[in-house]
């Protein structure tokens, strides 16, 4: 189970074991590290990794938005700025750091907002691959980043991006377009598409738009990424 820390006044949320060989940030959807994202970051670490899940929220109290408050979740996603999320970003490559793992250990994953987040910190060097899920702003900049089309030739660690046609808010034309533009890098990018899943697919707490085989699958595919591109510390 995961057990909280603070760390440079960012609290965190850590599973596994800090002698595994390779790290992962797991970084939450709009509605804030809850229980869920717990889950996941526990997965993490039950397959071998020291994983961490940054509360992004924690600004303003850390809350957990329940999955049908969607203005709530909309109201804390605009607290959010590029300046905040990178500190908070940075301060959990240190904490990794300071427990050995080097930016070629580490591994960030995010989820919903959080995808995007994980595209932006591929093109900072602090992490060595990066995992989007249904992260959005392709084409328009979310908390004061590019859009992911304009960071695609500033990738700086390799990247796979996992996306559901049947997600009303990013078009597979966009998910098209950012295939075509990572795949301009020299980093190792894959784009998966998964034609009958929807935004939020992967998360078993929302069991409206849940697809338990495109989950599965994402998820390992994941995880052979990471076990491909990660070095061992």
């Amino acid at each position: 189970m995961t057990t909280r820390q603070i760390f440079r006044e960012v609290p965190l949320d850590v599973a596994g074991n800090p002698s595994n060989p390779r790290a992962v940030i797991v970084v939450q959807e709009a509605f804030g590290v809850n229980d869920h994202i717990r889950e996941v970051t526990d997965r993490f670490g039950a397959a071998g990794y020291y994983a961490v899940a940054p509360e992004l929220f924690h600004r303003v109290g850390s809350p957990e938005v329940p999955y049908d408050n969607f203005p709530e979740a909309m109201s804390m996603m605009s607290e959010l700025n590029a300046d905040g999320l990178g500190s908070d970003l940075g301060a959990a490559a240190e904490f990794l750091g300071e427990a050995g793992y080097p930016a070629s250990s580490i591994g960030i994953v995010g989820y919903c907002m959080g995808g995007t987040v994980s595209f932006y910190a591929a093109t900072t060097g602090m992490v060595g691959a990066a995992a989007s899920f249904y992260g959005g702003g392709i084409e328009a900049g979310r908390f004061g980043f590019p859009p992911l089309l304009e960071l695609a030739p500033r990738l700086r660690a390799d990247w796979i991006g996992l996306y559901g046609d049947l997600d009303k808010g990013i078009p597979v034309e966009q998910v098209e377009a950012l295939r075509a533009a990572v795949a301009a890098t020299t980093f190792d990018t894959q784009v998966i598409r998964y034609a009958d899943a929807e935004h939020g697919f992967h998360c078993d707490a929302r069991p409206g738009v849940f697809n338990a085989t495109a989950a599965a699958d994402a998820h390992q595919r994941t995880l052979e990424f990471f076990s491909s591109h990660l070095h061992d510390k």
